[in-house]
């Protein structure tokens, strides 16, 4: 990770979504400020701690940016609410609009339940990398 700041190379990173184009697409909305809060499975690897900084990968797994956790909750899956779907910054940002998309996300995965528990984090992104523009 020659191309990441010294201060950061100790950091865990991770890309968002489970495929290049995904990862590529909420990198986009979280460069541009939109997406400020992700959530993920209990049993991910990824869990976070308020104040954890993570580096953000894109879809070719180059490190973009570095992203601070503000946040954790956990809630089931029918729990999470509209100014957490918004603050995802998904599709029309809309509650609807959230579940659809993480039933097909998480039933891909196969990890779906309607009583699933998430964790729920928002973040604040701290520094963009040089040159972090997602390719198209």
């Amino acid at each position: 990770m020659s191309d990441v700041p010294e201060k950061y190379r100790s950091l865990r990173s991770f890309a968002f979504g489970d495929s290049p184009t995904l990862a590529d697409e909420l990198l986009e909305l979280v460069l541009k400020g939109i997406k400020t809060a992700t959530c993920s499975t209990e049993d991910e690897p990824n869990s976070s701690t308020p104040g954890e900084r993570w580096i953000v990968l894109d879809g070719r797994g180059t490190p973009r940016c570095v992203i601070e956790s503000t946040e954790v909750t956990h809630r089931r899956f029918g729990e999470v609410d509209a100014a957490f779907a918004h603050d995802e910054g998904e599709g029309d940002r809309s509650l609807a609009y959230w579940r659809e998309a993480h039933l097909r996300y998480f039933t891909r995965l196969g990890k779906f339940r309607e009583d699933m528990m998430l964790m729920c984090e928002r973040f604040r992104l701290v520094e963009v990398f040089a040159d972090s523009r997602v390719a198209s």
